[in-house]
């Protein structure tokens, strides 16, 4: 069985194309428009055992980069691929609807965009990823993977929101929780590393990216986390704020006049990393402009680590113990200043980082010091391998697919 993955976050399109459930894909990528500058996206490819390759590409919409990811992943020149049997998608929010993965069908597709506007970053990109899909692959079946899933088992004290209780029941305002496909990952290979049963596991994972969130995970659950009713909320993150005082949103309508529309886009574009630095969502260039002096971007990476620092203990004393502390996705998986930053001040957890090994950036192993009673671990996060066997699994269950595709039908320019 073949199948396509599509992964579509806030600022990039991550592809994956798998042959029977090997754990390495034939062909993944990704689509970054991380600047903003849709029409001058970096697309990276690293084919099966090669070296990646960038090139610009033209993604000038959530479609076209859709159609980019297909062609991208499905070769073009040596070793093309023409078969795909099932196209699995990670879908941000499924609100009170999906509790697990499903086949898309038009009800999925209607509930997807009724949800966007709780996550209008990702749910609205997915669905277009989902239209390309059907529009190239006319017949294929298709798997929505939802991140909310991961936290389908949140006792209500983890989930309700103290406000009027009302709002919950009749309206369905309560915590979510999202990257549960990356958390859901990350556990299990951190069971793996540690070679300990993750039922026997407390662990605390920091996916930090464009999108971050910290999450609690007793056992391979979710018991805790950070983000909530929409992906805005938790962490300081690339373009979002993360946790904030309501009175804040409440002075900026009523005194100074913003607009919902307004401060919608402020919350979802144009804060976090880059409303405090000035300079960018993304922390590897906070972290040069840093260096280099500049205070507002010394601002903004000091206030990201006190945030990823200060939800580690509080997720830590709802555990009562911990096993492993986890970074992972970009940021986690690639700043060893940051993860230094965040680790001075967990000594209180008995956390104790190998500054040499940290500072190797290293993937999948662990960089804790020998006498640190927890291991800290940093993981490569791997979505696309785990929305591939999810889809691979709701397929197989429902005994569909095997349909195949003889030549693209569509190009990603038109």
């Amino acid at each position: 069985m073949n199948i396509l993955t599509l992964n579509c976050g806030s600022s990039s399109l991550k592809f994956a194309l798998f042959e029977d459930n090997r754990k390495e894909a034939l062909r993944k990528g990704e689509i970054s428009w991380a600047n903003g500058k849709r029409e001058h996206s970096r697309l990276s490819v690293w084919p099966e055992n090669g070296r990646e390759e960038q090139t610009v590409v033209a993604a000038r919409d959530d479609q076209a980069a859709a159609g980019w990811a297909i062609k991208t992943a499905l070769g073009t020149g040596r070793g093309r691929t023409s078969i795909v049997d099932v196209v699995g998608h990670r879908i941000v929010h499924g609100g009170i609807e999906f509790r697990e993965s499903t086949l898309v069908d038009e009800r999925v597709k209607a509930a997807v965009a009724k949800l966007g506007q709780l996550a209008p970053l990702h749910n609205p990109p997915a669905l277009k990823a989902i239209e390309a899909a059907e529009s190239i692959f006319p017949g294929v079946p298709q798997v929505a993977v939802f991140d909310t899933a991961f936290y389908a088992f949140l006792e209500p004290k983890a989930y309700v929101y103290p406000l009027p209780y009302g709002y919950y029941k009749h309206w369905g305002i309560r915590r979510f929780g999202f990257h549960g496909i990356s958390h859901a990952y990350c556990a299990a290979r951190a069971a793996e590393l540690l070679r300990r049963p993750l039922a026997e596991l407390n662990l605390i994972i920091c996916h930090l990216g464009g999108g971050c969130s910290a999450t609690a995970v007793r056992g391979g659950k979710a018991i805790a986390t950070t983000t909530g009713f929409s992906p805005l909320d938790g962490l300081m993150m690339g373009t979002r704020p993360g946790s904030l005082d309501p009175g804040i949103l409440i002075a900026l309508q009523q005194q100074h006049g913003l607009t919902l529309e307004e401060i919608e886009h402020a919350l979802s574009c144009s804060s976090g990393l880059l409303g405090v630095s000035g300079i960018s969502p993304d922390l590897a260039e906070i972290e040069t402009a840093a260096d280099r002096g500049d205070e507002r971007a010394q601002l903004a990476f000091e206030m990201f680590a006190d945030r990823v620092r200060s939800a580690i203990g509080g997720l830590a004393v709802t555990l009562g113990s911990l096993d492993a502390l986890i970074f992972t996705d970009r940021i986690g998986e690639t700043s060893p200043a940051l993860r230094a930053r965040v680790c001075a001040g967990l000594e209180l957890l008995g956390l104790q980082l190998d500054r040499a090994r940290n500072g190797t950036s290293p993937y999948d192993i662990d960089i804790a010091t020998p006498g640190s009673r927890a291991r800290l671990l940093a993981i490569h996060t791997q979505e696309e391998l785990m929305i591939a066997r999810e889809a691979g699994r709701i397929v197989n269950a429902a005994g569909v697919g095997g349909l195949t595709l003889n030549a693209l039908k569509a190009d990603p320019e038109n």
